[in-house]
């Protein structure tokens, strides 16, 4: 009987396996087709009959990246950009998480309510309103104007995820470190905050993505001022309407992506716990 059900799920498997790996490579071609085209010379990305191979790969869209004496500082400010929201997306969305899943008080359930909504109000319709509000503080042309409003659009999805990891974590065991004499903030950061870290993981990447990659608001608030432009822009320096370089858009745009991986591979442990659920009592 044992032998009939194996054979009867393994034609499952296999389809579900296969059907994966047909969802991977559709997934994972256009990232090929992008550092394809850095590789290859310029006559064969203009040519009218693309292949998905080149014959002669060449480092001369990396070289001419790398020779744009503002790539350097675009790469910096992104960086910079894209650390302090993680950061500070993850302490806020940990303190709220804790507060509104541990302590009851007034408009407790409104102001959850208003974290859906906030998500559901799309970036575009809220630029323009953004931007003449940087402008009133003074914030545009900086790298300021890139970071707080990233910071505001994260912490609804972060403070949401981060409630379900929080309210996992038993009541019973808050209670047992405050008779052995440990205080709030001892539990808060000593017990609380390593049993919810796979969560704020998997927050901060989403955290990170969207800040390292946004052209938006990019464009929007830095007007004038090049120097604190972030690597999105730097494909603009690439792009020329009468003759744009794509070789220099793709090697960029692969810069642009392994920052993204390495941030991956170092989290990937805990982000898959994350993703995967909880800590149970």
């Amino acid at each position: 009987m044992s032998r009939v059900r194996l054979a009867v799920r393994r034609p499952w498997r296999l389809a579900a396996e296969v059907t994966a790996l047909l969802v991977a490579a559709v997934v994972a071609f256009p990232l090929y087709w992008m550092v394809l085209g850095a590789f290859r010379p310029a006559g064969e990305i203009e040519s009218t009959e693309p292949r998905p191979w080149t014959a002669s790969p060449t480092l001369d869209s990396f070289r001419r990246v790398f020779e744009q004496h503002d790539f350097g500082r675009y790469f910096v400010n992104s960086l910079l950009v894209a650390g302090s929201v993680v950061l500070a997306s993850a302490l806020i969305a940990f303190l709220a998480a804790t507060a509104v899943t541990r302590f009851r008080f007034r408009f407790r359930t409104t102001l959850l309510i208003m974290f859906l909504v906030a998500q559901m109000v799309p970036v575009e319709a809220l630029t323009i309103p953004l931007f003449f509000l940087m402008r009133d503080f003074g914030l545009l042309n900086t790298l300021g104007s890139l970071i707080l409003p990233h910071i505001a659009f994260s912490l609804p999805f972060a403070v949401w995820m981060l409630r379900g990891f929080v309210r996992a974590v038993p009541e019973s065991l808050e209670e047992a470190a405050y008779l052995d004499g440990a205080s709030r903030a001892r539990f808060l950061w000593r017990i609380l905050l390593p049993l919810v870290l796979p969560g704020l993981v998997a927050t901060s990447v989403f955290s990170f993505i969207s800040a390292w990659n946004d052209f938006l608001f990019a464009k929007s608030f830095i007007i004038s001022d090049t120097s604190q432009s972030t690597l999105p822009m730097a494909l603009l320096v690439f792009y020329k309407p009468d003759e744009p370089d794509w070789g220099g858009v793709m090697a960029a745009s692969t810069v642009m992506t392994v920052p993204v991986l390495v941030f991956f591979v170092l989290v990937q442990r805990r982000l898959v716990s994350g993703l995967g659920g909880a800590v149970k009592d």
